[in-house]
């Protein structure tokens, strides 16, 4: 990279250490970022000052927000009743534009994975458990994903309100729409079978 002058190495340095961002696409986007008008760079470097200076978590669901609380939180039309427990503001966001849910949310920002060194205590158990408890939900959505980790959290949840009056809820999963069988793995086809419904 010497042959690009130092401002431009930098700019490719701090790309690259994105996720997803090998050094090729790094040098890509810094050479398009310097090819683009000085009004659409200024406005690239004020959005990720905007973000860093104004994007909180949520106090009662723990998304993402730039306002306390969020949007979803204080919207009249969602069901107060029923409470969906994703992984990351991702889910969050995902199940939303699926349009599915229209319940609250509550992101627990990750999943308990004792090989990584993150237990109950590290995630947003806790605030969780004071939610319910000062609350009126009849539904706890437990909508983690469906890998190791994934289901070891929600396990864990479901034994923690377990003594609870609300009604406890996982997300369905299985066989994607469209998908053909002999692409799936087996803890998928197994969990399709485990769960199969009635016609």
């Amino acid at each position: 990279m010497e042959y690009y002058p130092p401002s431009l190495v930098r700019l490719i340095r701090h790309l690259s250490k994105l996720p997803g961002i090998g050094e090729k696409t790094a040098t890509r986007l810094a050479l398009h970022i310097l090819r683009s008008s000085d009004n659409e760079a200024k406005a690239l470097s004020q959005s990720i000052i905007e973000v860093k200076d104004k994007v909180r978590l949520c106090s009662k669901c723990f998304g993402l927000a730039d306002k306390d609380p969020c949007s979803l939180c204080v919207h009249p039309n969602r069901n107060t009743r029923i409470l969906c427990v994703v992984e990351q503001p991702s889910d969050l966001v995902a199940l939303e534009k699926s349009g599915a849910f229209k319940g609250l949310y509550h992101v627990l920002h990750g999943t308990i994975s004792p090989i990584n060194g993150i237990g109950p205590e590290d995630l947003k158990i806790k605030e969780l458990m004071a939610r319910v408890r000062n609350s009126e939900v009849e539904e706890l959505v437990l909508a983690t994903n469906t890998n190791v980790e994934g289901e070891a959290t929600a396990s864990y949840l479901r034994e923690l309100f377990k003594d609870h009056t609300m009604l406890i809820t996982r997300i369905a999963s299985g066989v994607p729409m469209g998908s053909d069988l002999k692409y799936l793995d087996e803890v998928t086809i197994k969990r399709a079978m485990e769960r199969r419904q009635n016609l």
